[in-house]
């Protein structure tokens, strides 16, 4: 079980109501009981789940432009970032409308029933990113999903050209970039993450092709 110092600072450093608490605790709970049966995040990382995952992806509803729209998270997984999102903004931004797609049944059966016991709104679309018709996001988000170039792909096709896209991106985060401005160009801003030392939050607009 998770030190309590990891759930304490998560809430040390946000201003949320008992309400989102009680939708946190209960997502926590539901993910430490699925995660036994379906793996959706490492055991080792489960330890410190309030800070390597809720932290981790909560540091971008901070960054993001505007608070109402189409957020897409795609590869969510076991909810991250776009799980958390939602929950943070249940309360504090509910003019946003989730969509989360992941194409693995097991863990998109995983996102409608935390969505479910926690009473917040979303659709879960269990397809691939690739093939699954366009989405027309205001927000994109993706977390550990694929190298930035195939993320740049994926947001041709389902960001609006005015959106923005929120990445977090690792240590091979410059290699990654150099890679994608051979094909693509756009406008970007770069923040250090918060959870991660080598880690970078990387936001990108006016995606086009070369």
């Amino acid at each position: 079980m998770e030190p309590t110092s990891g759930r304490a600072r998560f809430l040390s450093e946000r201003d949320v109501s008992r309400e989102t608490i009680a939708r946190l605790d209960a997502y926590a709970a539901l993910l430490q009981k699925w995660n036994t049966a379906i793996n959706l995040v490492s055991k080792a990382s489960i330890e410190d789940l309030w800070n390597r995952h809720f932290r981790d992806s909560a540091q971008i509803f901070d960054l993001i432009k505007v608070r109402s729209g189409h957020w897409v998270d795609l590869g969510s997984g076991g909810g991250f970032p776009g799980l958390v999102c939602a929950i943070l903004a249940r309360d504090s931004a509910p003019e946003l409308r989730f969509t989360l797609v992941e194409s693995d049944l097991r863990k998109a059966t995983f996102l409608r029933t935390v969505l479910r016991e926690t009473g917040v709104s979303g659709q879960v679309l269990s397809e691939r990113i690739e093939t699954l018709a366009p989405l027309c996001a205001d927000i994109l988000s993706a977390r550990a999903l694929a190298p930035l170039k195939t993320l740049l792909e994926y947001a041709e096709r389902h960001l609006k050209p005015n959106g923005q896209a929120l990445f977090l991106k690792g240590a091979s985060f410059q290699k990654e970039l150099e890679e994608a401005l051979e094909s693509w160009t756009f406008r970007r801003e770069e923040y250090a993450s918060s959870t991660d030392g080598a880690g970078t939050v990387l936001i990108l607009g006016e995606i086009r092709r070369v």
